[in-house]
């Protein structure tokens, strides 16, 4: 049985924040590995501004570079659009891996929003990781009134594959204050560095 976390995310782009909740996770919870599902559409979030899936995907990769970290376009491969069938699809592909599901607390606080959010929940166990400015919104949210009584001790979470579903786990690491947001703000063009050579144009004299 291999123990397999999944964080999913748009990776626009991926970033040292993204690699350093992944392993201290894959600590926490005495993981094997993790798979970063790099999402060919977030119905949640704009289109505006999204990177190219391969070039989101090649970001990925190298920030996972060295690490027990796969950024995967499964997703696409799949055809899934929503968290509820990918991981359904997963368990019935890969019937020897255990799946917990990883996010961040931003997402706790619109975990309601999901497609078939307490079916999942049902599916695989959850561990929701604190992110600095969004404790608050996640312990307020919708999804927590519902999911609270499911929380389970940190100090247990090596134990997740023998939790009865649904499960959820908070999980609190030293935070990384690199966002997204700020790196493509602080660089709008970004996604040159993962273009290949010939599609980035003659080199300025």
């Amino acid at each position: 049985m291999r123990r397999i976390g999944l964080l999913g995310g748009s990776f626009n782009p991926a970033h040292s924040g993204h690699r350093a909740i992944s392993l201290a996770a894959l600590h926490a919870l005495g993981l094997g590995e993790i798979w970063w599902l790099v999402s060919p559409g977030n119905p949640l979030k704009e289109k505006t501004g999204m990177a190219p899936l391969a070039t989101r995907l090649a970001s990925a990769r190298a920030v996972a570079r060295r690490a027990p970290i796969r950024p995967t376009d499964i997703e696409a491969r799949l055809g899934t659009v929503y968290t509820v069938d990918t991981i359904a699809a997963l368990q019935r592909r890969f019937p020897n891996h255990r799946f917990i599901w990883l996010m961040g607390a931003d997402n706790l606080a619109q975990f309601h929003r999901w497609r078939d959010w307490r079916r999942l929940a049902r599916e695989v166990p959850i561990a929701v990781i604190a992110r600095p400015g969004y404790d608050g919104q996640a312990h307020a949210a919708v999804a927590m009134g519902w999911l609270r009584r499911f929380v389970r001790p940190a100090g247990q979470a090596k134990s997740w594959t023998t939790w009865r579903l649904p499960a959820l786990v908070l999980l609190r690491f030293r935070p990384d204050p690199t966002s997204a947001t700020r790196l493509r703000a602080a660089d709008p063009h970004w996604q040159r560095r993962f273009l290949p050579p010939s599609a980035r144009g003659a080199p300025s004299s």
